[in-house]
Formats: structure tokens, C-alpha cells, sequence
């Protein structure tokens, strides 16, 4: 689904134990994921975001990881089992072509897409196939890199989850980001 994608190295920068003063995974989910939930991290990486997640949702929830890179969803595994929480972690590599997640129809509560839209080259079929994933209500965390993405720009891609279906209902801080929190 990408036209330029971050080299699977760079992954391991984005683990930087200093990345987490300035943005927190507990602290930018806090307000968005609790226990027994379903949710998605889309573009995951190498689960900056999805361990935390899956202590979040607890044993009896979920969190489905999504990425292009192979060595990202790798890495993701050998540290979700470290952590041990790889039972509470659905991995999958997508494609090019979709994010896989079709037999997840309306079954995710809450999804996160963090500074990956800017790397989409079709935000409008990759924001038709979050929707299609939420459930009713469901919500979705938006973030992009305020350094890659103009402010145009991320309205634009606003515009574009609109248009797919989504609610513009906050616009939570995230440090350096510009972000959108979206109801379906």
C-alpha cells in the first residue's frame, strides 16, 4: 500500500527508550484503549506502540498488528513474546494492494494509525478499509509527523477520512503531531 516506506532499520531508532518522554504510548492511548478491547495498530513497526496496547486491552482483549515490512512484524513477535504478550497480538503483513483485514468487519473498537497515512499512496481505499474494520461508534486515533506533513496537508487527509466515512471528534496533543481523533 506504500509509495516511499521507512527502511524496516529504522525501526529500531523509533524504540528509542528517549522517544517515550516525549511521547508516551500509556499517555497517547490512556483516554482511547482499555481492557478487553479489540483494537488495531496499523503500520505498526516494531510495536512502539502495540506492546503497551496489549497490556492495555489486558488477557481478554486483543490488538491486531498490521505492516507492510516483514522484519517489522519479526521484530514485533520476538519482542512480544519477550514481553510477554504475544497471545494478545494478531500479526499480519499486508500487501501493497490492502491491509488484510476484511474478515475483521466491524469487530475493532479502537484503531491507531500513526505517521503512515503520509507513505499511503491511496488514502481513500486505506481509510474505506479501517472504516470497514471499526465497529459502529469505533474510534480511530490519527497522528502524522508534524515534519513530514503541512498543516494543508493533514487536512486534506481529514478531508479524505470524511469522505470515507469517519467524524472529525478531538484533536488530542500528541507531541511534534498533528492528529485527529475519528469516530465511525
Amino acid at each position: 500500500m506504500a509509495e516511499h516506506v521507512c527502511p524496516w532499520w529504522i525501526g529500531y531508532f523509533l524504540l528509542n527508550p528517549l522517544r517515550r518522554l516525549f511521547q508516551n504510548p500509556r499517555k497517547v492511548l490512556d483516554a482511547h484503549v482499555k481492557p478487553g478491547m479489540i483494537t488495531l495498530d496499523v503500520g505498526c513497526g516494531m510495536g512502539y506502540f502495540s506492546l503497551d496496547m496489549a497490556e492495555m486491552v489486558g488477557p481478554e482483549g486483543k490488538v491486531v498488528c498490521v505492516d507492510l515490512q516483514p522484519k517489522m512484524i519479526e521484530a514485533l513477535s520476538r519482542r512480544a513474546s519477550k514481553a510477554g504478550v504475544l497471545d494478545r497480538i494478531d500479526h499480519r503483513v499486508c500487501d501493497k494492494n490492502g491491509l488484510g483485514l476484511e474478515a475483521l468487519g466491524e469487530k475493532i473498537d479502537f484503531a491507531l494509525i500513526f505517521a503512515i497515512v503520509h507513505e499511503v499512496p491511496d488514502a481513500e481505499s486505506f481509510f474505506k478499509q479501517v472504516h470497514t474494520a471499526l465497529r459502529p461508534g469505533g474510534t480511530c486515533l490519527l497522528a502524522e509527523p508534524k515534519g513530514h506533513v503541512s498543516e494543508k496537508r493533514f487536512e486534506e487527509t481529514i478531508a479524505t477520512a470524511e469522505q470515507a466515512g469517519f467524524e472529525v471528534v478531538g484533536r488530542p496533543e500528541v507531541f511534534r503531531s498533528r492528529t485527529a481523533l475519528l469516530n465511525r
